[in-house]
């Protein structure tokens, strides 16, 4: 518990006092926020807020995790293969945003480009995750179904990781929406990861245990408390009114290390339930544009669906705290179904 403790402690010092520094040079080297022009007018007033804050929040984590490890050592395959997801998915969200502050505009990647590089970082991440830390190529809800994917297992982590990144991404429209949900999830994964590392199969026997090894599932701990940290405090800077947004950079390096974890800790459909949020964020762009495209209706009066609420008159905070209590909501369902599994399985009788 202390390594995790330091973990997110680091992680949020990182980013709470090394944030502001950020702003300041973000804005001197003018790299502001581009705002859609087809976006609610209370929005433009959000122009030039500098972007590409994601950079401290990656920091912070790399901080927070190598911090934990320097004081105590062991390293695992499983906690390189996720920060590495989260790091390489933050740079490809970077180039997206220089591109935009570059050529001053709302559009960075082609859908292509993103796509692609997605499509490279999910193997990379898939085949450390497989050969070097050992993460069985089934499917899983709250654990391995016995549902054996092979080589489709690949094709399987790009769908989960550039799902949960575009989500993130998607969901990122509002002052500290997508960062505070972002907490409440990644906090998800302390827990899970934490309680795979008590009750491992190295640790004790039955029905109960989780067939991950132990120091696997404490470096996961980590680097997901490291998360939780380093979002916490930039959520302090990026909160309404945000003087910093996370821009691609931080949405897609979030939302790998949310996919990444979900992989790893063999939680895969899990994911769907604690990041329901990203999940509805998401859903409501793909209704939208299968009902303009096919149908010329639009179902809500813009997506992504916190737009549609502040076009019905919510305001900004209302949605944002709104948003965030279903997120804690489907975040106590998510480990409300972990612990149902785990107590069926005869889990209270190895405690």
């Amino acid at each position: 518990m202390r390594q995790i403790l330091i973990a997110a402690a680091v992680g949020l010092s990182v980013t709470l006092f090394g944030t502001p520094i950020a702003i300041r040079l973000f804005g001197l080297w003018g790299w502001g926020q581009r705002i859609r022009e087809d976006g609610p007018h209370t929005h433009l007033e959000k122009m030039g807020t500098p972007t590409m804050g994601g950079t401290v929040i990656i920091a912070g984590i790399v901080a927070g995790y190598v911090a934990t490890r320097i004081v105590f050592t062991t390293v695992t395959a499983a906690g390189i293969s996720v920060l590495l997801a989260t790091v390489l998915l933050g740079l490809l969200g970077f180039m997206d945003d220089f591109i935009k502050v570059r050529r001053r505009r709302s559009l960075g990647l082609s859908k292509t480009a993103k796509i692609a590089g997605q499509a490279v970082i999910a193997l990379i991440f898939g085949m450390v995750a497989v050969r070097a830390a050992g993460v069985p190529t089934e499917l899983s809800f709250i654990r391995a179904t016995g549902v054996e994917l092979g080589l489709l297992f690949y094709l399987w982590v790009f769908v989960i990781l550039a799902a949960s990144s575009n989500a993130v991404n998607l969901t990122d429209g509002l002052d500290g929406l997508a960062s505070g949900a972002s907490i409440l999830v990644l906090s998800a994964f302390v827990f899970i990861a934490f309680w795979q590392f008590r009750h491992t199969c190295e640790m004790i026997a039955g029905a109960a245990c989780y067939p991950i090894d132990v120091n696997a599932a404490l470096d996961l701990a980590i680097v997901a408390g490291a998360g939780v940290g380093a979002t916490a405090g930039f959520l302090w800077w990026n909160a309404a009114p945000a003087r910093i947004f996370m821009g691609d950079t931080g949405s897609l390096a979030l939302g790998g290390l949310m996919g990444a974890l979900a992989i790893v800790t063999d939680t895969q459909l899990l994911l769907v339930v604690l990041g329901g949020l990203f999940v509805i964020e998401a859903a409501s762009v793909i209704a939208q544009v299968i009902a303009f495209r096919g149908f010329k209706r639009r179902i809500f009066r813009m997506s992504p669906i916190h737009h549609h609420f502040e076009l019905a008159g919510w305001p900004e905070f209302t949605v944002i705290v709104r948003f965030w209590i279903v997120t804690g909501l489907l975040v106590a369902v998510g480990l409300g179904l972990f612990y149902t599994d785990f107590v069926s399985r005869g889990g209270l009788g190895l405690e």
